[in-house]
Formats: structure tokens, sequence, C-alpha cells
């Protein structure tokens, strides 16, 4: 920091200008606009929205796909595969149903968070947060969204722009 009047070099924490006696002020920071501030969460929450959308779509399509193939795996479509006694008829079939419904429930869970927060709805932070949570063991890109997600909706300051918008 130098001087305003005579270019003095100055100590941090001086008062005033050892050379010729000026009276230093503190530098002052410019506060940002609310309104910028309030504009640019908007946007944040607004991509933040499009992104689960996109993930339910895409999560959903390639699990569709996925259990399908291991659907026609499990039922010999592919031949035999396994040398030995073969497990109860029951258990390939309840796996697969357990599977194809927690993945209708993560794509939905995923599809409403992504609406709850374009339509910036009250519920739409909570369950956006609740979507994030379950979608953080989900590498890479549920946990990268997830972590995106606890970001940018939790702590006190972001709770309070998302209840402006």
């Amino acid at each position: 920091m130098y001087c305003s009047g005579c270019g003095q070099a100055m100590e941090p924490g001086q008062g005033f200008c050892p050379k010729c006696g000026r009276a230093i002020s503190p530098m002052v920071f410019p506060m940002p606009d609310p309104q910028f501030v309030l504009a640019s969460y908007a946007s944040k929450v607004r991509v933040l929205g499009i992104l689960w959308l996109v993930y339910a779509g895409l999560s959903l399509i390639l699990g569709f796909a996925g259990l399908a193939f291991a659907n026609a795996f499990l039922s010999g479509a592919f031949g035999t595969w396994m040398h030995g006694p073969m497990p109860p008829t029951w258990v390939f079939p309840a796996i697969l149903h357990f599977a194809w419904l927690m993945l209708a429930l993560r794509g939905i869970l995923a599809a409403v968070a992504g609406w709850g927060l374009l339509e910036r709805t009250e519920w739409g932070r909570i369950v956006a947060i609740i979507a994030a949570i379950v979608s953080l063991i989900k590498i890479p890109f549920g946990t990268a969204l997830g972590v995106a997600t606890l970001i940018i909706l939790l702590g006190y300051r972001n709770s309070m722009l998302y209840e402006q918008l």
C-alpha cells in the first residue's frame, strides 16, 4: 500500500503517512447489490433443476437398458452360465423386481427434485436435498450432482435466498 499524497510505501495498519503526515483511510470494499446476489442464486437453482431432470432421464434410460440385459442374461437367453446347482427359481426375479423398483423410485425422485427446483416450490429444496443424499453413492455423476446440490441448497444464507425466490 502506498500513500495517495506522496507515494511513500506504507506498512499495513498505519494510520498516517510518516513522510507527509496524510491520514490513510482504510480500504472499503463495495457490497454487492442484493438483487444481483438473488439473480445469481436464481440462475444456479435453475441450472441445478435442469441437471436433475437430465440426470433422471439418463439414469432411467440407462437403468432400463441395463436391467433388460440382466433379465435376459439371468433368464438363460445367452445359454447356461453356471456350473453346479442353480439357486431357487424365485431368487433372480425377486432381485430384478427390487432393482426395477429402486430404479423407478430414484428416477422419479430426481425428476421431482428437478421440477421442484425449476418451479421454485417450497418443497423443491427439501426433495432436492433428499435426492442429493440418495445419489451420493452413484459415482461419478450422482456424486458430483449430489455434492453440488448440497453446496448450493444447504446453509442459512442459501435457505434465505431460496425463500426469497
